[in-house]
This record gives structure tokens, C-alpha cells and sequence, in this order.
């Protein structure tokens, strides 16, 4: 316990770390002074303004997305009993993403708000028609179901996607960098709108923590320890929903990390849910504020978006995952 308390503790000093570094560092290097003066005595100079509308609100959607993602990874994986799904795999990625190019394929270019909530709208439709097609049947909600069916429409949507970019110059030009997972062009006004989903997914996957510990073992055990399966069932996928649906609509489809962190939480502190959910939050807020810094330097004088970069350090963590669990 005393371990694990310390762990915690170290890992929010990393985040805070990186939180300071994603604030100070990029295109523009300010000085610690001038991040401090930004809050402290507020001048209007450009350094502050970059500050406190730009960076401020882009470190802060780093770290509720990184969090997002990876608790709703854990809990995906928990019930899934599979440890190479992720909160993807309800379609949450490709729903919104098919709002989004329809939306603009057909009524042209929107607000930034109203594409936030035509995403989240998608996203959420996506995990409820791949939750209902997991559930049919008289067998009701499975891991297998659930894993094929979202396997399924996550290729349908994405083809749907593809071919209204082919259609649709002016939807590709705009949805490119979205589509990639970025950070860029977040506000604190876009995180009012969305955070009561990311604090619903939070709190919900702390509460339940323990009945997620219990159906991570499998169903005829959590059922012969008096847990009611099919509705705990539906209040993790709800939570998954929540995080998952209201990340991508924030910051577009950023993979890997609910894939990820969750296998080095469990690394570091075992298979217990009630640590390891914690544990992914700080290392999932830790490693998106890292790519996200990464993103700033690796094709100066261009900036990458976060996604890539998660993408290129999950994608070899997930090959050697594979061969693995293979072996």
C-alpha cells in the first residue's frame, strides 16, 4: 500500500512536470518568469496571451484526454478480457469521424462547436449500435459479441469515411489533421461543453473500480460473487462511452494510448482495478502532454499532430504485445 501511495505520488510530480514543460516549451520558449507573470500580473503581452489562449487550454485537454483514454482502455480490457482491445473498438473513433465528413460534406463548413458536438453525437451513436449488436441474441452481452461486432462496424464507418473524402476535396482538407488526433485549436470554451462526459467516466470507473475487479476475473466468477453481470456490463460501457466519445470529439481519434498504458499500470502495480485505473490516468495524461510536446520539434518547422506520435511509440509496444501473448 505504502508503495503504491509513493508511486502516486511520483507520477502526479511527472505530470505536473510536463504540464510545466507543455506550457513553456514550443515554437516560442518562455521563460518560468513569464509563465508565472501570465497568472500573476497579467500584462496582455504576447507572451502571455500565447500563454493563457493557447497553451493553458491545450495542456489542460492533454492531460482530461490522456486520462480519458486510458481509464477507458482498462475498463475495455477488464471486460473484455482481452489485452489488445481498447475503448476503439466501440466504434467511437470512426462514428465521430462519419458525422464529421457527412456533416460538412453536407452543409459545409461549420463552427468549431458545432463540430464538437456533431463528433460526440457520432461517437455515441457508434458505441450504442455496437453495444447493441454485442447484446443480441439469447446469449446477451459476451466479450467475443461485443469484440466482433465493434470489429465490424468500425471497418464499415471507416470505409464510409474513406469514401466521402474521395467524394469531397473540400471535407479532406478539413478533416486531415483532425483525423491524425490533435491538439491543436483547443479552447477552455470547446472543454466547458464536454467535461460533465469526461467527469460522468471518471468518477463512474473510481466508483465502480471494484465490481470492475471482479468481472475482469470472468463472468461465472464475478456472477458467483453475487455481481449482476449484465448491468455492470452497461455501466462500464456507458463510462467508456463517456471518455472515449467526449476525447475523440475534443481531440479527435488519438489511438494507442488506451491500448498502452493500461499494460504498464499493471506492470507496475499488479492486476488490481481500484490501482490500476488511477495509475492509467497519471500515465496517460503524462505520455499525451509528452507526444504533445514531442509533436512541437520532430518536423520543425511544421508541428505534428499528438496522434502520430502516439502512434509511433504504441505501435512497437503493440507488436511485441502480439508476439507475446502468441508465445
Amino acid at each position: 500500500m505504502r508503495n503504491r501511495i509513493i508511486g502516486i505520488i511520483i507520477l502526479s510530480f511527472v505530470v505536473v512536470l510536463c504540464f510545466v514543460a507543455s506550457i513553456s516549451v514550443g515554437k516560442t520558449t518562455i521563460p518560468p518568469s513569464e509563465v508565472i507573470g501570465a497568472f500573476n500580473a497579467f500584462d496582455g503581452s504576447r507572451e502571455h496571451l500565447i500563454i493563457r489562449t493557447v497553451r493553458l487550454p491545450r495542456a489542460i485537454i492533454a492531460v482530461l484526454v490522456g486520462c480519458a483514454l486510458s481509464i477507458a482502455g482498462s475498463v475495455m480490457q477488464a471486460i473484455s478480457r482481452n489485452p489488445l482491445s481498447g475503448p476503439e473498438i466501440l466504434g467511437s473513433n470512426n462514428g465521430a469521424a462519419l458525422f464529421m465528413v457527412v456533416s460538412l460534406f453536407l452543409f459545409g463548413y461549420t463552427s468549431a462547436h458545432v463540430q464538437l458536438w456533431v463528433a460526440l453525437i457520432g461517437a455515441g451513436l457508434a458505441c450504442l449500435v455496437v453495444y447493441g449488436l454485442g447484446s443480441f441474441g439469447r446469449s446477451g452481452l459476451t466479450s467475443i459479441k461485443l469484440i466482433l461486432a465493434g470489429a465490424t462496424i468500425n471497418l464499415l464507418l471507416a470505409s464510409i469515411v474513406q469514401g466521402v473524402l474521395i467524394f469531397s476535396e473540400q471535407s479532406l482538407d478539413e478533416m486531415r489533421f483532425w483525423l491524425a488526433g490533435s491538439l491543436t485549436g483547443g479552447s477552455m470554451e470547446m472543454l466547458q461543453q464536454v467535461w460533465p462526459f469526461l467527469a460522468a467516466g471518471l468518477i463512474g470507473s473510481l466508483l465502480l473500480s471494484r465490481q470492475i475487479n471482479m468481472l475482469s476475473l470472468g463472468d461465472e466468477v464475478a456472477q458467483g460473487l453475487g455481481l449482476r453481470i449484465g448491468w455492470m456490463k452497461t455501466g462500464s460501457l456507458l463510462i467508456i462511452m463517456c471518455l472515449s466519445g467526449a476525447s475523440v470529439a475534443i481531440a479527435g481519434p488519438i489511438g494507442f494510448i488506451g491500448l498502452v498504458i493500461p499494460h504498464i499500470a499493471r506492470f507496475l502495480i499488479g492486476i488490481d482495478y481500484r490501482w490500476i485505473i488511477p495509475y492509467s490516468a497519471l500515465l496517460g495524461a503524462s505520455l499525451l502532454l509528452a507526444a504533445d510536446i514531442g509533436a512541437r520539434f520532430l518536423y520543425p518547422p511544421q508541428e505534428l499532430p499528438a496522434g502520430v506520435v502516439t502512434a509511433l511509440a504504441g505501435a512497437p509496444f503493440l507488436i511485441y504485445l502480439a508476439q507475446r501473448r502468441g508465445r
